[in-house]
């Protein structure tokens, strides 16, 4: 998110990465269509720097002579075309904004310029047509027809009487074979109202969300390989759709065998698992609530687990050492056996406990050693799951993931404890409340490749339905806080606020009642968020029915703890007191300030927990060890100060 100041001034560089990047293409034999995010896009995603007042669509009229330069370099170069995102188009956008358009590509589609086709992805854009009627002079106008195939009509309504529709019948987001015979009802709809020389076939979005090639995948089930496109085979498939609308028969052996293909899919054992729609259709609303309401729960809970005022914990995961990642790599590739790997394990759950037990934290966590990721460690356990060995995708700079695969019906496989051994294991060794740690429903959702051919909403109750069953065995292996996170909740919200937004909300948190509600009222349920500004749905978050929610805050200048104050959040919070994206540790009068903010802005003593801002897996020994000791003491601080609130 780009940032502005006060006075803001824009200058093009001396070599322009597109045209950089055109020009190489161009030495391999390659002319390609740049692309580039649009003037409007770019300004209304950014903000003021901190402690600036600009209103970043102001600067409109100082960054378009920066763009118009551009685009004379790339139209210099050689481009003819060159498509500019405009992203914002499905938002639900303030006047000023929509006011921008207009002057903006007055400006851009001048003469000497390239043809521009302005695209928009991940939502429709019917509520903007009055917006896109000062574009229909633009060359082109790209939709997303996955997610919206309804604005198909409305769209080709709207088009100027020469522009080209760039249909997206291709879905950029996920790694589904396309089912051709939707798609060339949808470009053949397109091509009856318009002609063929007026709609271009492509992706709903770019390719940065898919992995590279599916060739390079060996050890996929056969059957499952047959139901994945990766951005290669994508490619291909808009070359095949395109083919088939000017000359099927050149391509109807395609055709047949992704009708194949999609049939086995929707027919396969893999994908349908009767005892688990059987388990859903007998879901039932009690199932979603906790027993008692939190005054009596938080009573019991004191009684039971005897915690002191301004308890201190961590999210749950502490540093994966170099020799965590070599010990887990040589029982991957089977180089040590099950024992010894076990036997490792728990060698590293000792020290966590002998560290926690030196640093005299209030509740204790088992350091998660064993698991490789929050999403990809359950989904190993779960049936419906499958896993690639390449394919990578970014998830934010350079860091890239590798997603797990929903590909049928979810359940834990063979019902068998996913967490309990090594969480049993940590509590028998333990002097405090041991804390069992659960990554959300709708978390392992979201940061997998969900189907395409159910709701999510059916994929998160399923998945809500195992963690229930392992929230439940935890509990009967005498774990009574058990944490089940959510950084991802926010990640799923629709793009415009609505019936489909709270549609969403509504589902996503019945999924996470739905995992947090078969226990006694004496059992803590915590929650974990990072990643998220809550203020456009708090409501939802309240409603999680969460006992504790412990929030990344270190960053954001108590603007959440305003929230929490606002709206009166009735239960036990832990807003984050430093930030363990950094190797830097905070002093303990830091922290101590820290924890006085957030009392000055409303929370009340006996509701705060004391932890880091997330999970300290990415950190090194020595600055954790450090950073703990400083918040434990400045816990205790508190804790004296406020003696008469225990």
């Amino acid at each position: 998110m780009p940032t502005f100041q006060d006075g803001q001034e824009f200058k093009l560089s001396s070599n322009p990465k597109p045209v950089v990047e055109f020009n190489e293409a161009k030495e391999a034999g390659v002319t390609t269509r740049p692309v580039l995010l649009g003037p409007v896009s770019f300004l209304h995603l950014g903000k003021p720097d901190r402690d600036q007042s600009v209103d970043p669509i102001s600067l409109l009229d100082k960054l378009l002579p920066v763009y118009v330069e551009l685009l004379k370099q790339l139209k210099a170069a050689g481009a003819e075309s060159v498509q500019i995102d405009e992203p914002v188009l499905v938002f639900d956008l303030p006047e000023k904004t929509k006011a921008a358009f207009k002057p903006a590509y007055e400006k851009l589609a001048g003469e000497g310029l390239p043809n521009l086709v302005l695209a928009t992805y991940f939502g429709d854009i019917v509520h903007n047509f009055d917006v896109l009627a000062a574009t229909t002079h633009l060359y082109g106008l790209h939709v997303d027809l996955v997610r919206n195939p309804e604005q198909l009509g409305p769209v080709i309504e709207k088009l100027g009487p020469k522009q080209v529709l760039s249909a997206g019948v291709v879905d950029g987001r996920n790694i589904w074979k396309t089912n051709f015979s939707k798609a060339i009802g949808i470009v053949k709809e397109a091509v009856s109202k318009l002609g063929e020389d007026r709609v271009i076939v492509a992706t709903s979005s770019s390719l940065l969300h898919t992995p590279h090639t599916l060739k390079s995948e060996k050890n996929l089930p056969e059957e499952v390989y047959a139901w994945f496109a990766f951005a290669t085979e994508k490619a291909t498939e808009v070359a095949i759709i395109a083919k088939a609308i000017t000359d099927a028969a050149s391509v109807q052996e395609q055709l047949d065998a992704n009708a194949k293909d999609i049939h086995a899919r929707a027919t396969s054992a893999r994908t349908n698992n009767p005892d688990v729609k059987k388990r859903q259709s007998e879901v039932t609303k009690e199932q979603h609530n906790r027993k008692s309401a939190f005054p009596e729960r938080i009573a019991a809970q004191r009684k039971h687990l005897n915690l002191p005022l301004f308890p201190t914990t961590t999210i749950g995961s502490f540093p994966q050492t170099k020799e965590i990642r070599i010990q887990r790599n040589k029982f991957t590739k089977g180089e040590i056996t099950a024992a010894e790997y076990e036997k490792f394990i728990e060698s590293e759950i000792d020290d966590v406990i002998r560290i926690q037990d030196e640093l005299d934290l209030d509740v204790y966590v088992h350091g998660e050693p064993e698991r490789n990721d929050m999403v990809q460690y359950f989904g190993e356990r779960m049936d419906g799951y499958v896993f690639t060995t390449h394919a990578w995708v970014q998830s934010y700079g350079s860091r890239c993931v590798r997603p797990p695969i929903v590909v049928g019906d979810i359940s834990r496989r063979n019902n068998e404890a996913m967490t309990v051994k090594e969480s049993k294991y940590a509590a028998a060794h333990s002097k405090k409340p041991m804390k069992g740690m659960l990554t959300g429903p709708i978390t392992c959702l979201r940061w997998s490749f969900p189907r395409d051919d159910v709701h999510q909403s059916v994929q998160a109750q399923q998945l809500a339905l195992a963690l229930r069953d392992e929230v439940i065995d935890l509990e009967a292996a005498g774990i009574f806080v058990i944490q089940v996170d959510e950084p991802a909740l926010r990640e799923g919200l629709p793009l415009r606020s609505g019936k489909e937004r709270e549609a969403y909300l509504e589902w996503a948190v019945d999924s996470f009642k739905l995992s947090t509600a078969g226990i006694a009222d004496s059992t803590q349920i915590h929650s974990h968020f990072c990643y998220s500004e809550f203020q456009d749905f708090f409501h939802a978050i309240a409603a999680l029915d969460a006992d504790v929610l412990s929030i990344e805050n270190s960053k954001s200048d108590a603007k959440l703890l305003q929230v929490f104050d606002r709206e009166a959040y009735p239960r036990q919070i832990g807003p984050g007191v430093y930030d363990i994206h950094s190797p830097r540790v905070p002093s303990e009068e830091e922290i101590k300030t820290r924890i006085e903010e957030m009392i000055t802005n409303g929370l009340r003593p006996e509701q705060l927990w004391i932890n880091p801002d997330c999970g300290l897996k990415t950190r090194q020994w020595k600055e954790t060890k450090t950073a703990l000791t400083n918040l434990v003491n400045a816990a205790k601080f508190f804790r004296e100060k406020y003696a008469d609130k225990a």
